[in-house]
């Protein structure tokens, strides 16, 4: 099943975060990535624990890499929350609750191995998991649900998670303690 169709379009912003166009997402990450809206989510389930998902070794950027939940970008003329709500049923088949924007403002600009750029202003979201995982192949290739604290303790080894994933958490741990 292949969750990424090949006409998305993601939305291209200016330094300051507004607006200036679209483009391809199939064309747009490369080494010369423009600046672009995404966003992060975060999964808990009942028991407190987060979800990490690894991404599918065929993924253009960070092939392989352990990440957050899921991420994505909205569409041109898509609200944020629903982006977020239609890729966690895209990538891991499922619905979520309790749908909250803890990172409004971040932004990243990171390079994979392979020079491939991830340049994006990516509110970062926390939500809790109604039902069980279906993920797509295509997008992850293993999952596991872990405790924050080891989490936390993984973005200390940044070559083991993602880039994204390394600052956010610890602005995530700040946001929690207010």
């Amino acid at each position: 099943m292949n969750s990424i169709q090949t006409d998305e379009l993601v939305v291209l912003l200016d330094d300051a975060g507004r607006s200036i166009g679209t483009a391809r997402k199939a064309e747009v990450h490369d080494a010369a990535t423009p600046l672009h809206l995404a966003f992060s989510c975060y999964l808990f389930d009942d028991a407190g624990q987060v979800l990490l998902t690894r991404r599918a070794l065929d993924k253009r950027a960070f092939p392989g890499v352990w990440t957050n939940s899921f991420c994505g970008h909205p569409g041109p003329d898509e609200q944020m929350d629903d982006a977020v709500v239609r890729r966690a049923g895209a990538e891991l088949g499922v619905e979520i609750t309790d749908l909250q924007c803890v990172l409004p403002d971040f932004r990243y600009r990171a390079v994979d191995a392979g020079g491939v750029v991830e340049n994006e202003i990516c509110p970062v979201y926390r939500a809790r998991i109604a039902g069980p995982l279906d993920v797509d192949p295509e997008e992850i290739m293993d999952s596991a649900w872990v405790p924050w604290d080891q989490l936390r303790a993984a973005v200390e080894m940044p070559w083991a998670i993602s880039p994204w994933a390394v600052e956010q958490v610890p602005l995530l741990d700040a946001a929690r303690s207010r």
